[in-house]
């Protein structure tokens, strides 16, 4: 065994903010919540569209950077440059996917759901498929949802930022946080969330691009990267394993179906349904598009959110990769075999972000199975300058914030307007409001309940124990809505039996994945075989393929919807005026309104022949 004689606290020292740092992140928060006061003075908040749909009246770029900012919490940036730190680059396929869902959102969805005049997903499909069943069900699976997934891993991953940046409790991180988070949300309403999420995504994207610059200089250039992640091996390891050793593939996006990590059919297939689910039938994300001043603000907005969402590559991936591979400790500078301390006494960094051995993983993170969620934290504790460090620090808590606060209202928003509305039909507008403000408040305690358990689960990945969750629960959703805007045909009967038969399966999954998690470095593989040689990618697709199938059969056993189930609700019955696009009483003529049509298309074409030759170039 190795000695260890580190002294003092077990998560390493860390530098300190200084002064500079102290006063930035301030600044900071006190600018944002002038922003949020600013925006709800100016929507009309009292009102239920006011207050959760921003009027209807936004422009495309906050839309775009809402998109952006609102699917990329903290949770995603220690996330991705954890799974980066982790395996490579493919994980970037989970960003770079979002391109075509985001293009079938502005193109496909949208003009459903603005010809269907509803405020969200469940009372759309509760039009198309008629009775309330369906609709209280994806009700309730989405604040489940929320909680289990959103909720709690954005806390952990912002709690975890805090703690290691700070050294302050882990708790009281957390409750601060929300604290703050909660305020301006009960307070302001959709149009605070989306303006706030505008500035945050500038100073979020400004920070990620400087750490980066920096993280390479120290590299030596992406050349180099290549070469020095395949020696960032920790100095202890477990005998005998592979599991110290990066990826052989870690360049490469696509990888095998077999063997690999993130098995190409999966990221190709699995994910795109994932990814419609998340994208396009999302209360958090739909929302966002429905605020939309025209259709074309929609179109635009998923354009810019598009070309953003090709960035994490670089600025997060990339850089978490870089911590691996920059702190390989002090004993490869001076003679010694592995595993001896050098002179300073602590052991070797790389032992940090890529440790394998339990001791020592507790040691960096408190979590036995692996540290790689530390990766982005550790780059920007380490390399930031003073003041950028705050502002960085700061960008975190905000990027935690702007995913809580949309994911707050549009969880209120759900409540209220779908399950609350059900139990009260006369409630007025005043007592909605009231509900959809306490609704937050029990949210958050329900999540922060949930944290041990996150913490407990050990889930190595944050980001893979998010994705994993939604592939056992998000296909059968992605099914219903999927046939339901492209077959006249799909039923209630039908798509309720889908939704349950989906469920069953997926529910046994992830019961399976939470009694049986993957075992540590060195233990044999004993899961039951769903778990072990099924990836959970895959599983998404069989999942889909099996719901869309009972709801295909249920719907053929049982008598046609009528014609008004199908009016204005489905691809080919959409109401007319709503392709042309423009507002009834809409200053912008038919032609101007044609000629930004067709800038729209334009662009979305440039924007696939990117996007294909990426996937090209680091498949």
């Amino acid at each position: 065994m190795t000695a260890d004689n580190s002294t003092g606290d077990p998560h390493a020292p860390r530098p300190q903010l200084s002064v500079t740092d102290i006063i930035v992140i301030t600044v900071y928060f006190a600018l944002n919540v002038a922003v949020g006061i600013w925006s709800s003075c100016r929507a009309s908040r009292n009102t239920v569209r006011g207050y959760f749909l921003a009027g209807r009246d936004m422009t495309w770029w906050p839309i775009g950077a809402s998109l952006f900012a609102s699917s990329e919490g903290s949770g995603l940036f220690i996330g991705l440059a954890g799974s980066g730190a982790a395996g490579g680059l493919a994980v970037a396929g989970f960003e770079w996917n979002a391109t075509y869902v985001l293009l079938a959102l502005a193109w496909v969805f949208v003009p459903i759901y603005i010809s269907s005049e509803i405020v969200t997903m469940p009372e759309y499909i509760q039009k198309r498929y008629g009775g309330q069943r369906i609709r209280t069900y994806l009700s309730v699976l989405s604040l489940l949802l929320s909680v289990f997934t959103k909720i709690s891993i954005d806390l952990y991953a912002g709690a975890l930022f805090v703690h290691i940046c700070l050294g302050w409790n882990f708790y009281l991180s957390t409750i601060l946080m929300l604290v703050i988070t909660a305020l301006y949300t009960i307070a302001g309403g959709l149009a605070a969330v989306i303006y706030t999420d505008a500035l945050q995504t500038l100073i979020m994207v400004v920070g990620a691009i400087i750490l980066t610059v920096k993280a390479f200089d120290h590299i030596g250039g992406y050349e180099q990267l290549a070469v020095a992640y395949a020696q960032a091996i920790p100095s202890r390891i477990i005998a005998n394993t592979t599991c110290h050793v990066p990826r052989a593939d870690a360049m490469h996006m696509f990888r095998d179906p077999y063997t690999g990590d993130l098995p190409w059919t999966g990221m190709t297939f699995g994910l795109t349904i994932m990814a419609t689910w998340y994208w396009c039938t999302d209360q958090v994300i739909v929302q966002r598009s429905l605020s939309a001043r025209d259709l074309n603000h929609a179109k635009a907005g998923s354009i810019l959110a598009s070309y953003l969402k090709m960035l994490p590559m670089g600025l997060i991936i990339m850089p978490g990769m870089i911590s691996r591979a920059l702190f390989p400790g002090v004993h490869t500078c001076r003679k010694g075999g592995v595993g001896q301390l050098g002179h300073t006494g602590h052991p070797s960094h790389a032992d940090d972000v890529g440790c394998v051995v339990p001791s020592e993983c507790l040691r960096a993170c408190g979590a036995e199975i692996g540290c790689s969620n530390i990766a982005y934290p550790k780059l920007v504790m380490e390399l930031m300058p003073i003041g950028l460090r705050g502002l960085m620090i700061a960008v975190m808590m905000a990027a935690l914030m702007s995913s809580l606060t949309s994911i707050f209202n549009s969880s209120s928003t759900l409540f209220t307007m779908d399950i609350w509305r059900r139990l009260r039909p006369r409630a007025g507008e005043r007592e909605l409001l009231l509900v959809g403000r306490l609704v937050i408040v029990v949210l958050i305690g329900v999540s922060v309940a949930w944290i041990p358990v996150l913490q407990g689960s050990n889930s190595g990945q944050l980001f893979i124990y998010m994705q994993s969750v939604t592939s056992s629960l998000a296909p059968p959703v992605t099914a219903v809505f999927v046939l339901g805007i492209f077959w006249r045909r799909a039923n209630e009967q039908g798509a309720f039996w889908g939704l349950m038969v989906g469920l069953a399966l997926g529910a046994t999954r992830l019961v399976l994945e939470f009694l049986h998690p993957a075992p540590p470095c060195g233990d044999p593989d004993t899961r039951p075989a769903i778990l072990g040689s099924i990836h959970y990618l895959h599983f998404a697709v069989a999942l889909f393929v099996l719901s869309g199938a009972v709801v295909v059969a249920g719907s053929l056993m049982t008598p046609p919807p009528q014609g008004i189930q199908i009016e204005n609700l489905t691809w080919w019955t959409l109401a007319q005026d709503v392709l042309v696009g423009a507002k009834a009483g809409d200053s912008q003529t038919p032609q101007k309104h044609a000629f930004w049509a067709r800038v729209c298309g334009f662009n979305a074409i440039l924007l696939m022949c990117v996007n294909i030759f990426f996937y090209a170039y680091f498949a």
